[in-house]
């Protein structure tokens, strides 16, 4: 390598996206040393082993030369025909991958960084150093220390410090789901989908566990009030919701709707099918194992990039990791500020999160769908209309399960339509000073109706077993004599 180098390259021959850009960007126009073009930005080859050295260091490590105690082993077995292979690639061929580059530029890159990093001591020891001619090189592993030790830290402070004004949180909440609407997976699905109408998720089954004759009655003939999310002021904490705070808990089919309200054996759980009657956007937390992560390793923000996006797929396991009924208090208040964050936040606009069933894993999901986006349409019926429901047909060998619910309407008097007009007239003013009437109502719910139960798709389950899917384990046992210790 002469000591005045003015080899230079363009960014016509680097392929690296990010690095071509910054080369064309921060360049300078002079005769590229490579293919001669003389009318595009250059840099001088000193340059891009600089850039290649600081990728390496950030994301490539220097493998071993020799055999590790495991592999030792191996070659000392005679029996065995394992020859050791060093692990990693070449250096050479290294760099030309990393940045996209020809053999040539790659061999001038490596000479000046093996220059750079030379020894005299070490080649006398006749130890490796970096960059050595014959180095190997592998891609360090991904590594999201800071974003686990973090989300730690806001677990223990919701626990224990500040649970409703915590700003730790809501900062920490900013970074990680930033960007959240433009992210994909590795095999390019959207991490945050739509389900309605027109969509491929269209449904959502809901179950409730009823233990009293009177109590299933009034679930059967008004399932949209029974059966839907309770009202904030009896809604208890949940997974994604806090004490208070109502929102809609549904299932992609009835299986798995039973399986999470967990029903007692001897009892009776009503399962209804609600449907979508507008569209909502949701965040697929499954989606978040696998977020791809694109970038350069020449870009140094590249490095937590990678970092969030392992960070990702582990906090999709925590939100819908099982948890036991005594710790739901304290293990929910993460998924509830989190569920709370996304639900507030004006970007992306989420209405809700799908989440794949702790009771029933495998393809199944769940979904919540927020405070704003929870609220059921209430069935209608002629004024005056009578609801009553029957639960057993007496027969000859006693009462058999069979459920009914009867509607009766009353007949329609003569000029109802013009006596409805004039009551409510122009524009239903009437209405608005009516004291009965919704407007005065302190319990008037003004949402949006975005779910609406499909009275025909309602069904009376009747607990008789539960099956358990679980690992066995065997107890050993071992019984010693004490022994007395010489000292």
């Amino acid at each position: 390598m002469p000591e005045n180098d003015d080899r230079n390259i363009c960014h016509h021959c680097v392929g690296d996206a990010y690095l071509s850009a910054l080369i064309e960007r921060d360049g300078e126009v002079a005769a590229c040393s490579y293919c001669k073009d003389d009318e595009e930005p250059c840099i001088p080859i000193e340059d891009l082993a600089g850039h290649i050295d600081g990728a390496f260091e950030r994301h490539y490590y220097r493998t071993s030369p020799d055999p590790d105690m495991y592999e030792s082993m191996l070659l000392r077995d005679k029996e065995l025909a394992y020859d050791f292979e060093r692990h990693g690639e070449p250096v050479l061929y290294a760099i030309e991958e990393a940045a996209s580059i020809d053999e040539e530029p790659a061999q001038d890159v490596l000479d000046i960084l093996e220059a750079q990093y030379s020894d005299f001591e070490s080649a006398k020891m006749g130890e490796e150093c970096e960059f050595d001619t014959d180095s190997h090189y592998e891609e360090k592993a991904i590594a999201d220390h800071e974003f686990a030790f973090e989300f730690r830290a806001i677990e223990r402070s919701l626990k224990s410090q500040a649970r409703f004004f915590n700003q730790g949180a809501e900062g920490f909440l900013n970074r990680i789901f930033a960007n959240l609407d433009g992210r994909t997976t590795r095999d390019g699905r959207p991490v945050i989908v739509t389900a309605g109408p027109d969509a491929e998720i269209r449904r959502f089954f809901r179950a409730r566990v009823f233990h009293e004759n009177e109590e299933l009655d009034q679930a059967l003939v008004r399932p949209d009030l029974h059966l839907g999310p309770p009202p904030s002021r009896i809604a208890r904490a949940g997974r994604m919701n806090a004490h208070g705070i109502s929102v809609f808990y549904g299932a992609s089919d009835p299986e798995v709707a039973l399986a999470e309200v967990r029903p007692p054996v001897g009892s009776r759980a009503l399962v209804g099918r609600f449907e979508l009657v507008c569209p909502v956007r949701l965040l697929d937390v499954e989606a978040l194992r696998s977020v791809f992560a694109e970038g350069s390793i020449f870009d140094p923000a590249y490095v937590e990039q990678l970092a969030l996006a392992k960070f990702l797929g582990r906090l999709s396991d925590r939100i819908t990791m099982p948890v036991m009924p005594d710790d739901e208090p304290t293990e929910y208040l993460i998924t509830q500020t989190i569920a709370d964050y996304l639900a507030r936040r004006p970007a992306p606009g989420l209405d809700g999160i799908l989440f794949r069933s702790v009771q029933r894993p495998g393809e199944h999901h769940n979904v919540v769908l927020f405070n704003h986006a929870s609220k059921v349409a209430e069935l209608e019926f002629p004024e005056g209309t009578e609801l009553s429901a029957r639960q057993y047909d007496e027969t000859e060998d006693g009462p058999e399960p069979d459920y009914w619910v009867w509607e009766e309407t009353p007949p329609e008097p003569e000029g109802a339509a013009e006596k409805e007009e004039e009551d409510h007239g122009f524009f239903g003013i009437s209405s608005m000073t009516d004291p009965h009437s919704h407007f005065f109502d302190e319990d008037a719910d003004f949402r949006e109706d975005f779910l609406r139960i499909d009275t025909a798709q309602v069904s009376v389950h009747h607990v008789k077993g539960v099956t358990f899917d679980v690992d066995e384990f065997e107890v050993h046992r071992h019984r010693s004599e004490k022994r007395k210790l010489p000292f």
